[in-house]
């Protein structure tokens, strides 16, 4: 049974929210809390499982399903809005902080994109919300934003979240790109994942910029943000706490002592 065929308007610039219009009796499934406003025949429903057609039905598939989501660090739930008239409805979900909404069809990239756990919106109904276990040590540990990434597995389109300003990039075969462990959004199915040290006694305890890179290398395509949750959520912490929010010691391991030596102290 493939994924709902469901259309849809990207509404916004720095603060965005889709537009999803529904024909009758077609479903889309998002993150609880996402709703920012629906038309008056678009039926709401708490759904236990990751939303995908299979979890329907028994209630092990329904189990497995939610406990996907739970090792991803999501809820058990998920809310699903479906058109219960018999003209097109329309329902808005909303993007929870700063950044880009990025549409993707998943048919085009094979059936299935990896992203970081906090990355998925919404989807068509039909969609499965899985998860991608890294094998190596290296990256379960220092993985940045988590060692299981979040697994989106379908026909349809599937809506994740980005923060700032968003690039995709295109991998030849080999191509490898050093990145934030936090900065990197999502890739297509073919490309290697793998954690790397950034090296260097004055770049880890001095640099700021954290001591591990994520190498992705092609062939494949990568989305990568500006701006983390958890650098936004770091800056919003030190600001609150009346350190400036200049300071460089993001990623260092002297963290305050730092802030001394530059004079921020």
């Amino acid at each position: 049974m493939g994924s709902h065929d469901i259309g849809y308007k990207i509404i916004g610039d720095d603060m965005q929210f889709v537009e999803i219009e529904l024909d009758p009796r077609e479903t889309v499934v998002a993150e609880a809390g996402a709703l920012m406003m629906m038309t008056s025949n678009v039926l709401m429903e708490t759904i236990f499982g990751d939303g995908s057609s299979r979890s329907g039905g028994k209630m092990m598939d329904k189990l497995f399903g939610a406990g996907k989501r739970v090792l991803t660090g999501e809820s058990l739930f998920m809310t699903a809005f479906t058109n219960s008239g018999y003209e097109k409805e329309k329902v808005s979900l909303a993007s929870p902080y700063p950044g880009k909404i990025l549409p993707m069809d998943l048919s085009l990239y094979g059936g299935k994109l990896i992203c970081q756990k906090d990355a998925f919106l919404c989807a068509a109904h039909g969609v499965s919300v899985g998860i991608d276990f890294r094998r190596k040590l290296s990256v379960g540990f220092f993985g940045g934003e988590g060692f299981i990434l979040q697994k989106l597995e379908g026909d349809g389109l599937a809506f994740i979240h980005a923060g700032g300003v968003v690039v995709e990039k295109e991998l030849l075969p080999g191509e490898m790109l050093r990145i934030d462990t936090g900065c990197l959004v999502a890739m297509t199915r073919d490309v290697h994942y793998d954690i790397e040290f950034v090296g260097g006694v004055k770049n880890v305890f001095f640099g700021g910029e954290g001591i591990f890179f994520a190498t992705v290398t092609g062939p494949g395509k990568v989305w990568v943000q500006s701006l983390p949750l958890s650098r936004l959520a770091g800056r919003i912490f030190s600001a609150a706490r009346g350190t400036s929010a200049g300071g460089k010691d993001e990623g260092s391991v002297l963290g305050m002592f730092g802030n001394f030596l530059d004079g921020n102290r």
